[in-house]
């Protein structure tokens, strides 16, 4: 079994920036597609950016432009930079690493206060 840890998360006021970091126990990233989700209460889980096995980024429109997700694999680790933060981008965010896997981490907290 595969663990995922995330770590990053915080409060932090609007404009600001933090870092999430998804190590795993053992080194899959870069056979497979990496991805971050978040849940914001009330909401549906979704998918806010993901790195594919060969490098190729994808990102939704509500970040696109803010954040930056990376891949580290010499320490199995995917790294997820959030800039100019949000109060909309306050959630639980988690690690996916996704086909031929499906793990998750078990999310780690971030809140943007206004």
């Amino acid at each position: 079994q595969v663990q995922l840890l995330e770590s990053g998360g915080g409060l932090v006021q609007a404009g600001g920036s933090l870092r999430l970091s998804c190590a795993a126990s053992r080194s899959l990233f870069s056979s497979s597609t990496v991805g971050w989700y978040r849940q914001a209460p009330g909401k549906q889980r979704e998918l806010v950016a993901r790195i594919s096995r060969l490098g190729t980024t994808n990102y939704s429109d509500s970040v696109k432009g803010r954040f930056t997700i990376s891949r580290d694999n010499a320490k199995n680790t995917v790294y997820l930079q959030m800039n100019s933060l949000k109060s909309e981008d306050t959630a639980v965010y988690y690690c996916n690493v996704g086909y031929p896997f499906d793990y998750w981490g078990q999310g780690t907290q971030v809140t943007v206060s206004s």
